[in-house]
Parts: C-alpha cells; sequence; structure tokens
C-alpha cells in the first residue's frame, strides 16, 4: 500500500507564467503550499503555509478550488505520493522567498526539467486550458 502526502497548492498565474519555488538545499520547484495542521481547514492552512513560505497574504474570501493531482513524491520511496489540492486565490503583499524557501520563479511549460513530479502535472494541466505559456 502507498503513503500519501497530501498537500494543499497555491496556483499563482502572472503573464501567463506559473509560480513556483525551490526549497534550501533542494534543485527542483514545486507549488507553493504545503500540509495542514491539526484542525486547520484547507483555506486556513493555504493562508498560513503561503504567509511562511513567500510572504503574502492570501485572501480568503477569494480562495477558489482548481484541482487535484497526484504523482510520485521526488526523493522519496517509490509509492510514496503526494497529492496536491490546488486553488487560485488572490493576495496582497510583495512576493519573497522566506522560512525554506531559496528561490522563487515564474516557470512556463518550457520549464520542465526545474520542476517535481506533481508540479509537472500541474503545468500540463495549466498549459492545455491556455493559463499558462
Amino acid at each position: 500500500m502507498s503513503k500519501v502526502i497530501d498537500k494543499l497548492a497555491w496556483l499563482h498565474i502572472e503573464n501567463k507564467k506559473l509560480l513556483a519555488v525551490r526549497s534550501h538545499d533542494k534543485t527542483l520547484f514545486y507549488i507553493p503550499g504545503g500540509k495542514r495542521e491539526l484542525g486547520e481547514s484547507d483555506e486556513q492552512a493555504l493562508t498560513r503555509e503561503i504567509k511562511e513560505e513567500i510572504s503574502v497574504d492570501i485572501y480568503q474570501n477569494s480562495i477558489k478550488y482548481a484541482e487535484r493531482f497526484s504523482a510520485q513524491a521526488d526523493s522519496k520511496n517509490e509509492g510514496i505520493i503526494v497529492k496536491l489540492t490546488c486553488y487560485y486565490a488572490d493576495h496582497e503583499g510583495e512576493l519573497k522567498p522566506d522560512s525554506e524557501i531559496a528561490e522563487l520563479r515564474f516557470l512556463t511549460s518550457t520549464d520542465k526539467e526545474l520542476c517535481s513530479l506533481a508540479t509537472l502535472k500541474v503545468i500540463d494541466w495549466l498549459y492545455k486550458r491556455d493559463l499558462i505559456e
């Protein structure tokens, strides 16, 4: 039986490019977000994680479900799956790396070699809907 890492992710698109982040000591980029803490709703967890990772405030009343994706978790044993529940949301503040985040980057469908497996699925989905280049 496979283990599932359940994460929330924020799909932030500017100029047809998707915001992605890279953690310290990692090479691949992923969609910003993270895991729920005990008792948190998706909205609460997403808001907290985005504030911790990239220093912006998400407007909770603007959060809208996008899609769910699953893929083999990068740098984990075979069969460990990451499940991303993705949301769109408006925000305020300047995007900047914080906490464990070393770098922010806006990606297109031509940046696949930089991405985690789950991020690749998100990029393909967004590209097919003409939301990113």
